[in-house]
């Protein structure tokens, strides 16, 4: 894979995307910035599909302490099982992108999201629905994307996106919102008795800061990503016979 970064100043913050400079035998793999927050994420597919009418996909995020320069302490110093934060991550990133992956795309695949850096102002978790979405793109994995995420907090009557955890804690307003350039795939999150009017009004202000992330993946991709990988045309005719039978 080819070597580029794409960089842009979005939303007050510096966000970078670098791909072909690690992991470079994965599908697909980036790294992905945003101030001193720093995901690495990679996508591998394997190359016998299973016989199920079911995509084998496992999302796989993960937070190492050594991220925020600590080492873990006593008698276990290895990192533990998942936290509840990672596997509820893990979740959030998976229901972002298994409904844009070709349904006919039965290869196990797993995508893999490290934090290997993190600060108090970006949320890595947020960050890694991004990077994996880059991943994807430019694998060989027939994905119907990009899609990218945003946190989305109000603060003084004001919408923020992706606010600081210290900004949170005078949010009435917390949710995460994922999507295409086209339409929100997901919403996750919740708010402190808010009428509906102003929720909509959040969701519509990060689908326009996800079109802007979007932009930012497209670019990445375009020259560098490996095509879809060649499927099996469907036989119809055994799906009529069955869709008759019923």
């Amino acid at each position: 894979m080819s070597e580029k970064t794409v960089e842009k100043t979005l939303f007050d913050s510096k966000y970078t995307i670098e791909a072909g400079t690690v992991a470079r035998q994965a599908s697909g793999a980036v790294l992905m910035r945003c101030e001193d927050t720093v995901v690495l994420a990679t996508v591998v597919a394997e190359e016998k599909g299973i016989e199920e009418d079911f995509l084998p996909l496992t999302v796989n995020y993960q937070e190492k302490t050594y991220a925020a320069g600590k080492i873990p302490g006593g008698f276990f110093r290895r990192e533990g099982r998942p936290s509840e934060q990672e596997i509820l991550t893990s979740r959030l990133i998976d229901r972002s992108i298994r409904p844009l992956i070709t349904k006919r795309f039965t290869f196990p695949t797993q995508v893999m999201i490290t934090v290997l850096s993190a600060d108090t102002k970006a949320d890595p978790g947020v960050l890694s629905a991004n990077a994996a979405s880059a991943a994807l793109m430019l694998s060989d994995v027939p994905f119907e994307g990009p899609i990218a995420g945003v946190k989305v907090g109000r603060i003084g009557g004001n919408l923020v996106c992706n606010p600081s955890s210290e900004d949170l804690e005078s949010s009435d307003i917390d949710i995460v919102v994922t999507g295409t350039k086209d339409a929100i795939v997901m919403v996750e999150g919740g708010a402190k008795e808010v009428s509906e009017q102003d929720i909509i009004e959040a969701l519509m202000f990060a689908h326009e800061r996800i079109k802007e992330l979007v932009a930012m993946q497209e670019e990445l991709a375009s020259g560098i990503a490996r095509p879809d990988r060649i499927l099996e045309e469907e036989d119809t005719s055994e799906a009529e016979r069955i869709s008759a039978a019923v």
